[in-house]
């Protein structure tokens, strides 16, 4: 019989629909498109067009041929070029399009995605991510900066180029607002971070996680808003991602290759968004929130009733979903060298 299950971390009732859940499988994307080439000749991001981008903020080796580059959104809605002023005129309330959007050209090869880069190549690139996230969060009108990457057409990427993004709003969203209020709650109740809660109870549970190790958790929720909804949680208590240590963003890179190579491998490369979801680094000590990377396959489309009642139907039941990925095997680095001699 199908469930309803409360996502204390979101605040949201999800329906586990267990009598019409597919089996993982199932999930499958049958749409397969064809590898692209290494270099295309019209992608703005591929070496030798760095003249179609907006002046580079960053690269990465600074002194030899690229693997990484940082550049102003060409088409950005916000714009440091404005005053973050707020207006509150009786209902109507208003802040200036202030703030930074910057695109991470995540490698020079235009076929080269995350699952497939070395952890060396996504450890550096997580180095990035907390350097330009440190810088953003410099400016005091920047109250939020958010870190997220679309990966296929269902996931709104409009540049096939693997890319990621980073914006820093004069606000912050409602999402985090909510996160942190409803870590706030539990905290005066229990005296506890929810989130380290959430990862011993999952930890103790084992049905639901993906990878474990020294310092960080991968595992898909109890009350999961989505097919294969997953999350990766440092133990390590702490509110913004701009703490994290060299040590944990080599094993992050561990984790966010596994997880990815198991929906490119297990799902046939589907569509997935990926967001950091953290508090600024002056909140860092906070004792209520603990920074975590939310990964959604899109595998469904919201309808009618999520629309309406802003609960979830999840078909895919989460512990199934775990066991599926912890059974998707990957080859290891040392694996995939030995098979190409």
């Amino acid at each position: 019989m199908s469930e309803l299950r409360l996502n204390l971390i979101t605040r949201e009732w999800v329906v586990i629909a267990t009598e019409r859940a597919k089996r993982p499988h199932e999930f499958h994307h049958e749409i397969t498109a064809q590898l692209p080439e290494p270099y295309v000749a019209d992608c703005p991001f591929c070496p030798g067009h760095e003249e179609q981008t907006p002046d580079e903020i960053l690269r990465f080796p600074q002194n030899q041929a690229w693997q990484v580059r940082v550049v102003p959104n060409k088409f950005s809605s916000l714009s440091t070029n404005t005053v973050p002023q707020r207006t509150n005129e009786g209902r109507y309330h208003s802040v200036a399009g202030y703030g930074q959007h910057e695109v991470v050209i995540e490698s020079a090869r235009h076929n080269e995605y995350i699952a497939h880069q070395s952890l060396e190549a996504i450890t550096q690139l997580i180095h990035i991510y907390k350097a330009r996230f440190l810088s953003m969060h410099q400016d005091p009108a920047i109250e939020h900066v958010t870190i997220f990457k679309n990966h296929g057409e269902d996931a709104g990427t409009s540049l096939q180029h693997p890319h990621s993004q980073i914006i820093g709003t004069p606000i912050t969203p409602i999402q985090i607002r909510d996160r942190i209020d409803a870590g706030r709650s539990y905290f005066d109740e229990t005296g506890q971070c929810l989130m380290c809660a959430t990862l011993t109870d999952e930890f103790v549970d084992g049905l639901r996680v993906v990878l474990d190790t020294t310092h960080f958790l991968t595992f898909i929720p109890y009350a999961s808003l989505s097919p294969f909804h997953t999350w990766i949680f440092p133990k390590r208590h702490t509110a913004s991602f701009g703490d994290i240590t060299d040590t944990e963003a080599e094993e992050l890179a561990l984790h966010l290759k596994n997880i990815l190579e198991k929906l490119h491998v297990g799902l046939n490369n589907p569509s997935y968004n990926f967001v950091i979801r953290s508090e600024s680094p002056r909140a860092c000590n906070s004792e209520f929130f603990h920074w975590y990377i939310s990964i959604v396959p899109r595998l469904s489309r919201p309808a009618g009733f999520e629309l309406g009642s802003g609960m979830y139907i999840n078909s895919a039941i989460p512990e199934d979903s775990a066991a599926f990925l912890r059974d998707t095997i990957v080859m290891t680095e040392l694996e995939k060298k030995t098979s190409h001699t």
